[in-house]
């Protein structure tokens, strides 16, 4: 059996350190920017036909179809609508749903908080992103001081059991954490404020978060090896890099479909008895 080549990048649930991981890193040695354009576009091809095999496959069976949740965190800038952008330009739009995760609304502030969460979960034969996520619940409310160690544990043994629950109902789920350094985060906020046409995209509360930059690495930290399960392993991706970012979760996700050996459902007629005039 070939080794995987993106072990090294899984957490395995251990005592984490993002510190020690190289954002800068490129996991595809020895490429180019043209050259990791020209494969990701044999990635996305890829990920078109599975997507439409797994479509198929929940049409055949909707109760027990496959899905697939792609989760993507990362600080502001990391890559996260680029990335969901590039993976799946070629699919369908029939079969593949992006859910974005914003502050909850006074409903959802009064719900428990992963209920506006399983409300968008992928059905049968489905590829859902997730821009952003529930692992939010275990950022800011850290960082900002909103809740205690104590619940932090809470939250996140809640988030193991829900994405427990999903595995076990056919999904699965493959999460990526985009690793993006400061001062990349830097050029690229920058960079926005530079364009016009990019002008609305940033925001002057981004910078509150930077500034709280080591705070946040270290609710990553715990979060990401808490819940880095058998049922739901955390890859961490360098991001400084767009084409080898975007090479990378591409080449994931393939794997992950690959994974899942779909075939084309079988008709519940015998074509040999269908005549069309």
């Amino acid at each position: 059996m070939a080794s995987d080549p993106f072990k090294p990048w899984r957490v395995d649930g251990s005592k984490l350190r993002l510190g020690d991981v190289d954002p800068r890193a490129r996991p595809f040695a020895g490429s180019s920017r043209e050259r990791d354009d020209a494969r990701l576009l044999e990635l996305a091809n890829e990920v078109d036909r599975l997507q439409d095999l797994l479509h198929a496959n929940g049409q055949a069976d909707p109760a027990k179809g496959p899905k697939l949740l792609l989760v993507l965190q990362g600080m502001d800038t990391s890559g996260k609508d680029g990335t969901a952008r590039a993976v799946l330009t070629r699919c369908s739009p029939l079969g593949v749903r992006v859910a974005a995760f914003k502050a909850p609304s006074e409903i959802e502030r009064a719900h428990d908080f992963l209920w506006r969460v399983h409300a968008v979960v992928p059905r049968s034969g489905e590829i859902v992103v997730f821009n952003r996520s529930h692992y939010e619940d275990v950022l800011v409310p850290v960082v900002e001081g909103w809740i205690d160690a104590r619940e932090q544990q809470r939250r996140l043994d809640h988030i193991n059991a829900f994405e427990e629950l999903l595995a076990q109902t056919g999904t699965t789920i493959l999460k990526c954490f985009l690793h993006i350094s400061r001062d990349e985060q830097k050029e690229r906020l920058q960079a926005r404020l530079d364009d016009p046409a990019k002008r609305w995209k940033f925001q002057p509360g981004d910078l509150d978060a930077r500034a709280k930059w080591s705070d946040y690495q270290s609710a990553y930290e715990t979060a990401l090896a808490a819940t880095s399960t058998k049922s739901a392993r955390w890859h961490i991706v360098p991001a400084d890099s767009k084409s080898q970012r975007n090479l990378m979760i591409a080449s994931l996700v393939v794997q992950a479909l690959r994974a899942m050996k779909l075939e084309p459902p079988k008709p519940d007629f015998d074509p040999a008895t269908i005549h069309i005039e």
